[in-house]
């Protein structure tokens, strides 16, 4: 069997889409199309249902799916211990991480540790979702809630802490803000509840119950800009809002602590390329716990 055949199976198995597996495969559509037909008719069974909007298993493609991924972590796992001998780190690591961490921690800290190995491609995905590492959607995730299902490495990151802010130039042009009825009748910059992933995100319910008016973004650095502009009033990560001095924080009294969870797969968790940067991640947040409103 040959086993391109069988990595480009896996990779319309968890996309769920041919295109979408040619571009990760950096293959073109015909191509992947093609080498999936041939694994069909190499097994003389049906792998996959092709759909307009995509693909989906048939009974032998989930089968073939669990002993593929079997197969793949003996790859991984034996290809971890030849690159350990080596003295250089080389190959891809994709961290995936809530869009607040990555932008205003992640992306300067693993862009210093870039720098430093040249045959090492980090790859930082910040964005507002969760991140599968058994479909191999990235090496390591940083998430909101601590898994509890699947083989998986998981370490708590660190806490922080969100509060409520405004702008100096928005509370001079609309007033001061000092106890919670002064929210009444201000604009509250918040998140769009339909693109909620965590229930780790439910602070806003909070405020959103005293401020009414909303102006909903889909993103922590668009909520962040928009407060910044002095648009609003909004509840903002702390390690990300003391980089800006003209944000003031309000109401001392409304202040939330969540977690971050640093999570990798057994299969590469011991390779020196994900070992490198799993560890630079964990130091760098240890040393900036205070950032982090840790003690």
């Amino acid at each position: 069997m040959d086993w391109d055949r069988i990595r480009i199976f896996l990779d319309v198995a968890r996309t769920g889409q041919i295109l979408g597996a040619a571009k990760r495969l950096g293959l073109n559509h015909a191509t992947v199309s093609r080498q999936l037909t041939a694994l069909e008719r190499e097994l003389k069974t049906k792998l996959v249902e092709r759909h307009t909007t995509g693909c989906s298993l048939t009974g032998a493609g989930e089968a073939l799916l669990a002993a593929a991924e079997r197969a793949e972590s003996e790859f991984l796992k034996v290809g971890s211990q030849f690159k350990g001998a080596s003295d250089t780190i080389t190959g891809t690591v994709r961290i995936g991480a809530p869009d607040g961490l990555g932008n205003y921690f992640l992306a300067e800290q693993l862009g210093a540790l870039a720098t430093k190995h040249s045959e090492l491609m980090i790859q930082l995905v910040p964005l507002p979702r969760t991140f599968s590492l058994s479909r191999r959607e990235a090496d390591i995730a940083i998430t909101l809630d601590r898994p509890k299902q699947g083989r998986l490495i998981v370490k708590k990151l660190t806490d922080y802490t969100l509060s409520v802010y405004a702008s100096k130039a928005y509370l001079k042009r609309h007033g001061p803000i000092r106890q919670q009825s002064d929210l009444n009748g201000r604009l509250f910059v918040t998140h769009v509840e339909d693109y909620v992933y965590s229930r780790a995100l439910d602070y806003a319910a909070t405020l959103g119950k005293v401020m009414t008016w909303h102006y909903e973004c889909g993103s922590v650095v668009a909520q962040m800009e928009a407060v910044r502009a002095g648009h609003g009033v909004g509840i903002l990560h702390d390690y990300a809002a003391r980089r800006y001095p003209e944000l003031e924080p309000l109401l001392p009294d409304i202040r939330f602590t969540r977690s971050y969870w640093l999570v990798s797969h057994p299969d590469t968790h011991e390779s020196r390329r994900v070992s490198e940067v799993y560890d630079h991640v964990v130091a760098r947040v240890r040393a900036a716990r205070g950032d982090f409103g840790v003690a």
